[in-house]
């Protein structure tokens, strides 16, 4: 579980694919100093499991359904890429529940600065449309943010100075594809409401 509070943008050093996966290997600096083997680390939203350490270096190992799910495979070396270890039991809940699961991925629309903030659109695909509501919660690339407009086919956040200059999406422009996890509570209800009208 995670809060979708970024603690620092890594560094992709190398995406090697072997047999059914691949292994995704990150420079993260902070991170690193407070990891083991086996501990989980959002990287860009998705949930991954560290399988191996070298200093400042982690390395994640890939499924195809990770792969096909994330945007992890189209970012190139040197790619900044959002990351946040798990939450810990006694630690403040800053952002919403995140659990690290990938809903799918979508394109960016616009992103243009408006005065000191900038103001991010992004493709709604119309099957994850019922997740999303004026002044929820959403994970944009493990980021937590607050949905500030619903329109027909797409969603608008606000984005402050402060999660500009510390997370990836200082980087991001027109076109390119972004992780998306919905509020798990919405999920939750709409199971609970189709469950009791079955």
């Amino acid at each position: 579980m995670f809060t979708g509070l970024v603690e620092e943008t890594g560094d992709i050093l190398a995406l090697g694919r072997s047999g059914d996966g691949a292994r995704l290997t990150v420079r993260a600096p902070l991170v690193s100093r407070d990891v083991r083997l086996g501990d989980s680390v959002a990287v860009n939203g998705c949930c991954l499991t560290v399988t191996a350490q070298d200093g400042e270096t982690l390395a994640f190992d890939l499924l195809d359904e990770t792969l096909a799910r994330t945007n992890l495979n189209q970012l190139a070396p040197g790619a900044p890429v959002n990351l946040e270890r798990a939450l810990a039991a006694h630690a403040r809940l800053g952002g919403h529940f995140v659990q690290g699961h990938i809903d799918t991925t979508s394109r960016v629309l616009a992103f243009e600065q408006v005065k000191a903030d900038h103001r991010l659109e992004i493709a709604l695909p119309g099957e994850f449309a019922r997740y999303v509501a004026f002044k929820g919660s959403i994970a944009i690339d493990g980021i937590s943010l607050t949905v500030a407009e619903v329109r027909a086919e797409s969603f608008v956040v606000w984005i402050i100075p402060h999660t500009l200059a510390m997370t990836n999406l200082r980087a991001k422009k027109a076109a390119d594809l972004v992780n998306l996890e919905f509020d798990l509570l919405a999920k939750y209800v709409e199971r609970v409401l189709s469950v009791r009208g079955a």
